[in-house]
């Protein structure tokens, strides 16, 4: 008799979609991977886009208008924020200003963002980024570079040569790569 077995793994990823399945519905977002993480205590709007294998850590704000690629991690407490009043308006107090329209923020895949960072609406932030803990995005960031500091600013690179840079694309640019998921038993 030939039984088969289900490895650790393969239960641990199984529950990991079953959670999510029963997140996505509950809080309706309908353009959320079934792939992705959100962490239960993430505030996030249901016109979400996220991509598989993204993550979405605990106490996240990430407001309306965002696209999260594949791959892409948002440490804790990183804010996406945005569509703040009008300031200039004479003899009108800000709160009675209004808002501008809002503009799409999009975090391209396997973008890591850091531990209580600031993204401001309307950025890009270019594919294989890194964006350093306590920072504040406020202009896109191109692709395969590390950004940190207030407002966040080019540190270096992510890959040293172009070789690199090129496998890496290859390896986004080719089917889903299957998460070798810790033992969690």
């Amino acid at each position: 008799m030939v039984r088969s077995v289900v490895g650790r793994g393969d239960l641990y990823s199984a529950l990991r979609i079953l959670t999510m399945s029963v997140r996505r519905w509950r809080r309706g977002l309908r353009h959320v991977d079934r792939l992705a993480w959100i962490h239960r205590w993430a505030d996030v709007r249901p016109d979400l886009q996220a991509g598989p294998y993204s993550f979405v850590s605990f106490h996240c704000m990430v407001m309306n208008d965002v696209s999260i690629g594949k791959y892409s991690m948002l440490a804790p407490r990183v804010a996406i924020v945005g569509v703040d009043h009008f300031y200039d308006i004479a003899g009108v107090p800000i709160q009675f200003t209004g808002r501008p329209p809002s503009r799409k923020t999009v975090i391209e895949d396997d973008v890591w963002v850091g531990l209580g960072s600031t993204i401001m609406q309307g950025v890009t932030i270019g594919r294989g980024s890194i964006i350093a803990a306590r920072s504040v995005v406020t202009r896109d960031v191109p692709p395969y570079e590390i950004w940190g500091g207030v407002p966040a600013k080019k540190i270096r690179d992510r890959f040293v040569t172009a070789e690199e840079r090129e496998r890496h694309d290859r390896m986004l640019n080719g089917p889903l790569v299957k998460p070798n998921w810790p033992d969690p038993l």
